[in-house]
């Protein structure tokens, strides 16, 4: 499917509103309201709930491997995983995962 320039920059327009709505939302309407407690401790939350729905889909079915299971990516994820609930410390899952990811990758492939 090909889009002309017209095309392009419409759906660049309405990408940008969309997203200028939605922050809108939280920052024009809201402003300097205080959030109800209950508001606040579900947001605290959000980023625990996006980051692993970002991420599995890059483990389970990772587009470099044409969408086939890697064992190394599953082992670099539990071993990411048994760091973090070991050390519960994010800089660290990220070094470990990475560098087993890098590790692995290497002596496999």
């Amino acid at each position: 499917m090909t889009y002309s320039t017209t095309d392009i920059w419409i759906i660049i327009l309405a990408l940008g509103i969309g997203t200028f709505v939605i922050r809108f939302s939280f920052l024009g309407i809201l402003g300097d309201r205080q959030l109800p407690p209950w508001l606040l401790r579900h947001l605290r939350y959000t980023a625990v709930g996006i980051l692993p729905a970002m991420v599995t889909p890059l483990i389970i079915w990772p587009q470099a491997t044409g969408g086939q299971l890697d064992p190394v990516r599953i082992s670099a994820a539990m071993l990411a995983l048994a760091v973090g609930l070991w050390t519960k410390n994010a800089i660290w899952v990220i070094v470990v995962g990475m560098a087993t990811l890098w590790g692995l990758g290497f002596i496999v492939h």
